[in-house]
């Protein structure tokens, strides 16, 4: 099975997009756009800028939503309804670029913390609104399981399959990077033929380091091979320059094709 890869970076997004075609001349056949810091979708001069990044180069792209200081799951309602609404712009402008659009979960403030079922079902609320959204343009809402620090929510499989449960118009990816912050690599694994999409990134297993394929302490074999038994869509590696982006490339060449 071959499985499509693409590359990301959110370290770049304050760049201008002349580096994108370095992805396509290393073999890429995607660009999954972070549409943050310069590449905002609701700046139209950048959502230009990117469209004719894409039009001068064959590849195909994805987008990840922006999060930059949003939540929600947050119980501030105005901050809860301004991260659905910057969600829901970037899904519509995405609709006329790719039809999948990576979105992160919310997490819990210090004052969430002392009723964590609200803000579960605040983000459950949120999600179905997006769902709805993503549906009607045309896209899948995918979202990502979180790493690292404990307020994120969806950090683990069974919770991130509870929390799209039932929820129209919205799938899942799986970041395997993420899942390595807390050692879960191998509890991700036997979940792959629910993933919709999948991120690629390598740590040392405590920070969320975004490394070449190889750098860190994954076992990309052993992840390669699920992968390429269980999963069927899009890989992205997430990468913070084209260097690595090269020696990702290649690694991902010798375990997951």
């Amino acid at each position: 099975m071959t499985i499509p890869l693409s590359f990301s970076s959110s370290r770049l997004i304050w760049s201008s997009t002349g580096w994108v075609a370095g992805i396509e001349e290393i073999g890429y056949s995607g660009w999954e756009i972070v549409a943050d810091g310069k590449y905002r979708f609701d700046n139209a001069g950048a959502f230009r800028e990117i469209k004719d990044a894409l039009e001068s180069t064959h590849l195909r792209a994805t987008v990840h939503a922006p999060y930059s200081d949003l939540n929600p799951a947050s119980l501030n309602y105005p901050i809860w309804r301004e991260s659905i609404k910057q969600i829901c712009t970037c899904i519509t402008r995405a609709a006329e670029i790719t039809d999948l659009v990576t979105i992160h979960p919310g997490y819990l403030s210090p004052v969430g913390k002392l009723v964590p079922d609200k803000v579960w079902e605040l983000q459950k609320s949120a999600l179905k609104e997006i769902g709805i959204h993503a549906r009607n343009a045309g896209v899948l809402a995918s979202l990502e399981n979180m790493g690292g620090p404990r307020e994120f929510l969806c950090r683990l499989p069974e919770e991130i399959i509870g929390m799209v449960g039932g929820v129209e118009g919205v799938g899942i990816t799986f970041d395997l990077g993420h899942a390595n912050t807390l050692g879960k690599v191998k509890e991700f694994l036997p979940f792959l033929s629910k993933a919709d999409h999948l991120h690629l990134h390598d740590n040392h297993g405590e920070l969320d380091e975004h490394l070449a394929l190889g750098d860190g302490t994954i076992d990309w074999e052993m992840a390669g091979k699920a992968v390429r038994e269980c999963y069927s869509g899009i890989a992205v590696v997430e990468g913070r320059n084209l260097e690595e982006a090269q020696k990702s490339y290649q690694m991902f060449g010798r375990c997951f094709v």
